[in-house]
């Protein structure tokens, strides 16, 4: 008889035999996979590949049904759970060791209405996937940069991408959640079923049940925007960027520039002399009319003498996928990442620095625009909070092999260190890496730190919900 051992939430080791297991199946459309079957090491492995943990049992599941079975089955017994969407976060939350993993990757259906411009997602949908449905009648979501990214954790965490400037975080722009909470209840949860609750879905990651669906409000973008990328040698850089600068200060909210500092990839845009060699690079996004839309880009695309420039007219999921080759499944990857309140004095001058010293030929620093629709806002309007931050700096280690992680971390560590003086105070929840703790989550939340702790006390006492950057329930 098939015996396996999982951990509980009191860190001690349960057995389960075959038995046990068929009460959950007997529940369940979806399956059971456990160590060695086939289908195990697939569904483990995630985006990050320093990520490489080994759940005791891993439960697929087909619907809001079976998350119900399993999240009863798991109460039931003290068990460990995490819980796995696109399994795109950073610090790999999506993976235990010895948990069972409620993976919803397979639940991905999009259900658009365009009379009343939303669209209902399942948990388990990239941002790939709700992009061509809602596309398709030439509306969006406000979702993040890279298509393979899963929804559910980008919206849970606040969600940022080049629609920011325009509408706000990606939480604010959710119509309702589906929710399953640690009493084992299917709940609908918005502004007026349960307000309290729905503040803390709206940014305070995933410490208050298991989400299963989303419901978002949606706009005209599209389908065909201005944008795409366009290079410069790094001898350059300095007025590049502050060029950048004065484009994001100037422009319109529909217009975003992301700025970049890399070694060149081998991409067919850039000549393959420049191959590996540190450029300089704008990402551009204008989802205004296309005329106006035009002049915009061309001030850019007649900056100085570009390397490459693939800015163009260009369907919004051409977009939505320009970054995806950047992130492949399987690589190394390590960030450090913080709020800023804009592009202060000096800050590019470490920008350029500290690019100058990547180690990787895969690894970045990035700044974000975010200054916009989400200052329009309260601070206390939802739990992601933040609504002073201009920009979001990111120092993206990235890197094919373990031997080579010292060297990585060390690059971003150090980075990141300098480059933190010009912080906020603030920081993406979804950028925290494993290693980032308490300290680190409180930096993210704020003032609105002690709400969700209220929050998580009065809906998950016993922290079943906990393979997140965990809020703590009161004792």
């Amino acid at each position: 008889m098939t015996v396996i051992g999982v951990e509980t939430l009191a860190g001690e080791t349960l057995r389960i035999d075959q038995s046990d297991l068929n009460v959950l199946t007997a529940n369940m459309r979806g399956s059971l996979l456990l160590p060695g079957a086939p289908g195990y090491d697939d569904a483990r492995t995630i985006w990050n590949g320093m990520i490489d943990r080994r759940p005791a049992v891993i439960a697929r599941c087909i619907g809001a049904a079976d998350v119900m079975a399993c999240v009863a089955f798991a109460r039931e017994r003290g068990i460990r759970i995490c819980i796995k969407g696109g399994g795109h976060n950073i610090a790999g939350l999506a993976v235990s060791e010895g948990a069972m993993m409620i993976d919803m990757s397979l639940m991905r259906g999009v259900w658009v209405d365009p009379k009343r411009r939303i669209a209902h997602a399942q948990a388990g949908c990239t941002l790939g996937d709700v992009d061509r449905d809602t596309q398709l009648h030439g509306l969006a979501a406000v979702l993040g940069f890279v298509s393979n990214t899963g929804i559910t954790g980008l919206t849970l965490g606040g969600g940022f991408g080049y629609l920011t400037r325009r509408y706000g975080w990606t939480s604010d722009n959710v119509r309702s959640f589906e929710l399953i909470t640690a009493d084992g209840r299917l709940r609908r949860v918005s502004d007026a079923e349960d307000p309290d609750l729905f503040w803390g879905l709206r940014g305070g990651g995933g410490n208050f049940g298991v989400v299963t669906g989303i419901e978002y409000d949606l706009y005209d973008v599209g389908p065909q925007i201005m944008g795409g990328a366009i290079a410069w040698r790094a001898e350059h850089a300095a007025e590049v960027l502050e060029m950048f600068r004065e484009v994001n200060e100037n422009s319109p909210p529909e217009h975003v520039c992301v700025a970049a500092i890399r070694p060149a990839p081998p991409a067919p845009w850039l000549p393959k002399e420049i191959h590996g060699k540190l450029v300089v690079a704008l990402f551009v996004c204008d989802t205004g009319p296309i005329e106006e839309a035009e002049k915009r880009v061309n001030a850019i695309k007649s900056f100085g003498s570009p390397l490459g420039d693939i800015v163009q007219k260009r369907l919004y999921c051409s977009q939505q996928n320009l970054l995806d080759a950047t992130q492949p499944n399987g690589r190394r990857y390590y960030w450090k990442s913080e709020y800023l309140p804009g592009v202060e004095d000096g800050l590019l001058e470490k920008f350029v620095n500290h690019g100058e010293r990547i180690v990787s030929p895969h690894s970045a620093i990035l700044l974000f625009p975010l200054h916009g629709a989400l200052s329009n806002l309260p601070e206390e309007h939802s739990a992601v909070g933040n609504r002073e931050t201009g920009m979001v700096f990111n120092v993206a280690g990235s890197w094919e092999k373990p031997e080579d992680d010292k060297a990585n971390i060390a690059w971003a560590r150090n980075a990141w260190k300098d480059m933190r003086e010009f912080s906020t105070g603030g920081t993406y929840i979804n950028f925290l890496n494993a290693e980032e703790g308490d300290d680190r989550i409180r930096d993210a939340y704020g003032k609105n730190y002690d709400r969700l702790v209220e929050i998580k006390t009065k809906c998950d006492p016993q922290n079943i919900f906990r393979a997140n950057k965990n809020i703590v329930p009161k004792s």
